[in-house]
């Protein structure tokens, strides 16, 4: 059981690492207090708090991976190497992606409330 507990030690550590070194990690964090911020204010529905939940999560996870890819490969490839970098960039486009796709998501359920 001591190790079962050991593993949230663990992860708390990785969070707690990866926003001291990752600036777009705080960047989504705070997009994500602001979302909940306007979600509660706008009174959205249990079905909007769902969509913009996954949307949070999926986002927040992207950015994690793209962390630990980063860490990975700057380990196994510390001088410049061209098929490293595209690991990274592909990475990155996974976050790009997930971003782009819960800004549609978030649109579309906060534009019809602000007009």
């Amino acid at each position: 059981m001591s190790r079962f507990f050991k593993s949230f030690k663990f992860a708390a550590n990785g969070l707690k690492q990866t926003f001291k070194s990752e600036l777009n990690f705080k960047i989504h964090l705070l997009i994500a207090v602001f979302t909940v911020v306007a979600g509660w204010y706008f009174e959205i529905s249990s079905l909007e708090w769902g969509i913009i939940v996954i949307c949070m999560g999926c986002t927040l996870f992207a950015e994690l991976m793209n962390a630990a890819i980063e860490v990975l490969v700057n380990l196994v490839s510390p001088e410049f190497n061209t098929k490293a970098g595209l690991v990274k960039d592909v990475a990155a486009a996974a976050v790009l992606v997930i971003a782009l796709m819960s800004l549609v998501a978030g649109l579309i359920i906060f534009v019809p409330k602000v007009f």
